[in-house]
């Protein structure tokens, strides 16, 4: 396997644009042999010790990138994941909630201002 390239041109991981960061890892983690690590679709092996070797390897190389690639507030987050999966589920399922509520007040304020535009006759 290559040496682990730097996530230096990925944008680090904020409050405001996991979309964009998300997309950004996902692409610079299929190009270091790392997505399946992260989504899931390669587990942990049996107890053949050299396949749990180099899972462990790229899993580390994977919590690695993830870790490096975000901002200091966003690590406790992911403080006590224990893979690479894990801690991609946390900010997909911790986004996802946000961008509801987001969408929430939005609409809210929408219909606000679309209150104020109406006469009452």
């Amino acid at each position: 396997m290559a040496e682990l390239q730097a996530v230096g041109s990925v944008k680090k991981l904020n409050n405001q644009n996991y979309n964009t960061w998300s997309s950004c890892m996902e692409s610079y983690l299929q190009g270091q042999d790392l997505w399946e690590i992260v989504a899931g679709s390669e587990t942990t092996p049996p107890d053949n010790d050299q396949a749990l070797r180099k899972w462990k390897v790229k899993a580390g190389k994977a919590m690695f990138a993830i870790k490096t690639s975000i901002e200091e507030e966003m690590l406790e987050h992911i403080r006590r994941a224990d893979t690479p999966k894990a801690a991609w589920d946390t900010f997909a399922t911790l986004f996802s909630k946000k961008n509801n509520v987001r969408l929430q007040l939005l609409e809210n304020e929408l219909m606000s201002i679309a209150q104020q535009n109406m006469t009452i006759t």
